[in-house]
């Protein structure tokens, strides 16, 4: 019995002093998987990286020209400038729906010009939306 206890405690030296390490474990037989994407994976994350980088590419490519095409300065867009009065429109616009204005002037020594292919009408309400006087151009009458 005793030489049975020395035997085990020299086996439990023996193993406790020789250098075990998981790097040597692999070697003597357990099998090491490895970390990280391979194959397949790794070639459909590199295609949706790309993808993502070409969309952001053709979204600031689209953002810019529209930005461009506009005409969008810190003051305004195109012709309209954004002042402390309200909008000043520097030229000829087009509208093609109805527009509510508070008041139209025109630059000094300018006259006001206003074009339609139809009528052209004036409405004027009170502060309760009601129609209180309206003025109507038609193409060879007009109707104060």
């Amino acid at each position: 019995m005793a030489r049975e206890r020395s035997e085990m405690t020299q086996e439990q030296y023996i193993l406790a002093a020789q250098p075990n390490t998981l790097s040597q474990r692999a070697h003597q037989g357990a099998q090491a998987y490895p970390v990280g994407i391979y194959g397949w994976r790794k070639r459909c994350l590199y295609f949706f990286i790309l993808l993502l980088l070409v969309t952001m590419i053709v979204n600031l490519a689209l953002t810019i020209w529209i930005l461009k095409v506009m005409n969008f300065t810190v003051d305004g867009m195109g012709n309209l400038r954004v002042t402390k009065e309200g909008i000043r429109l520097e030229g000829v616009s087009e509208f093609l729906l109805p527009l509510y204005v508070k008041e139209i002037e025109s630059r000094t020594d300018n006259p006001l010009i206003l074009q339609s292919d139809r009528n052209v009408t004036v409405n004027a309400r009170n502060n309760l939306g009601q129609l209180t006087g309206q003025l109507t151009v038609e193409e060879m009458d007009f109707k104060p």
